[in-house]
């Protein structure tokens, strides 16, 4: 009785935790401002640039200087973001987005996970956040 009473709890917990996160992406959209993303990859992690979120419009990433254009992007009730133009070097060389999820929970900075399929078949995650 006790193990059931624990998963039942155990579920309680985290459906209201679940609800809790997704509340924050009814907008359907990503907090104003700049986005820095990297990699861990070979011990270190490495920059892959900055990504500027303006309404529904981003732009980037950018290392050096400014982006020059913005695209549209949308995020649906879960936090998972579509990106509707390129997104630097995730889409380039034969890359392509498998997924990027946003992150929005009042202990930490926004942020979002973009998994990249490159082209031999092999995943990279990095994640990007707010500054």
């Amino acid at each position: 009785m006790t193990s059931r009473t624990s998963r039942i709890f155990s579920i309680m917990l985290l459906a209201a935790a679940t609800g809790g996160a997704r509340a924050d992406f009814i907008g359907g959209k990503l907090p104003d401002g700049t986005y820095h993303c990297e990699v861990y990859l070979l011990g270190m992690f490495l920059s892959l640039g900055d990504i500027t979120i303006k309404g529904n419009v981003y732009s980037g990433p950018v290392i050096f200087g400014t982006a020059s254009q913005a695209y549209n992007y949308q995020m649906d009730a879960n936090g998972e973001i579509t990106w509707l133009g390129p997104l630097g070097g995730y889409t380039t060389g034969g890359n392509s987005i498998s997924l990027t999820q946003a992150t929005l929970d009042g202990q930490t900075s926004p942020s979002f996970d973009i998994i990249m399929k490159q082209p031999d078949g092999a995943f990279t995650a990095s994640t990007c956040t707010k500054r």
